[in-house]
């Protein structure tokens, strides 16, 4: 399948998805959105597809929604819009609800939809001279791309406000103390970690990597009894699968599961 505003290639297990808009910051147009959604659709139909990691190419992740295509677009700007974020949005929620662990290596600027991007993934790797910034509001938009859902229960509702009212940039080691990436590498060595660390999920067990992912993305709508009737459906579910009974047999033997991702 072709791509555009994307390059994409499935290697050992790992979905590597590059924002291609170097020229343009890698800014999210109307063709940037669509391709998101289908490429995560591709990801998530592909049982090769164990992991999946996002990056960008040059030195900026996303600078956020494509501003001089809104520009062009006049009075239907709105209407261009609503379908801009029916794609992106569309593309999201398939990558929260996929099997595969979805990881971001953001380099440089992520900046409002680009922040979105990042805050939707399962993972963030990000460089010593990453940078993040909600921006939204300073051209007089409000926030979209999954960020109004993710950040205020990652890092609470007033950190969120202050991130999206006054637009404050944060650098990567304040990111990383607040909650928002997972790992902080030198610029040199984002990709090589990001992808040592995709390489390791896709060797995991992805059917029960899925079931987490889906047990944590719900655990916001209810109560501890409910909860803990999913985690014990899940885990009876899981159980009956053959990574569980190869990672069990695995443990006993002492020696490294060999998952299949069933």
């Amino acid at each position: 399948m072709g791509y555009e505003t994307l390059l994409y290639e499935l290697r050992d297990g790992v979905a590597h998805l590059t924002l291609n808009r170097e020229e343009a910051a890698n800014a999210i147009n109307l063709q940037m959105g669509r391709e998101l959604m289908t490429a995560a659709l591709q990801c998530d139909e592909d049982p090769a597809v164990r992991a999946v990691l996002i990056g960008a190419k040059g030195k900026i992740f996303c600078a956020g929604g494509d501003l001089e295509g809104f520009a062009a677009s006049g009075d239907a700007m709105p209407r261009l819009l609503k379908e801009l974020t029916t794609y992106l949005h569309a593309g999201i929620s398939r990558f929260a609800r996929m099997r595969a662990p979805v990881i971001a290596a953001v380099n440089g600027t992520a900046a409002g939809a680009g922040f979105s991007l990042a805050c939707a993934a399962d993972l963030v790797v990000c460089s010593e001279s990453a940078k993040f910034t909600m921006a939204y509001t300073r051209v007089g938009l409000t926030p979209d791309g999954s960020s109004t859902y993710y950040l205020p229960r990652m890092i609470g509702t007033r950190r969120t406000l202050e991130l999206m009212l006054t637009n404050r940039m944060l650098g990567a080691q304040e990111a990383l103390e607040w909650g928002l990436v997972n790992q902080v590498v030198p610029d040199e060595k984002l990709i090589a970690e990001a992808e040592t660390l995709a390489k390791r999920l896709a060797a995991g067990p992805t059917g029960a990597f899925g079931a987490l992912k889906k047990l944590v993305l719900n655990s916001a709508h209810d109560s501890l009894e409910s909860q803990m009737e999913h985690e014990a459906r899940a885990i009876a579910d899981s159980a009956r699968s053959d990574d569980a009974r190869e990672g069990i047999e695995a443990f006993f033997g002492k020696r490294r599961p060999k998952f299949k991702g069933a």
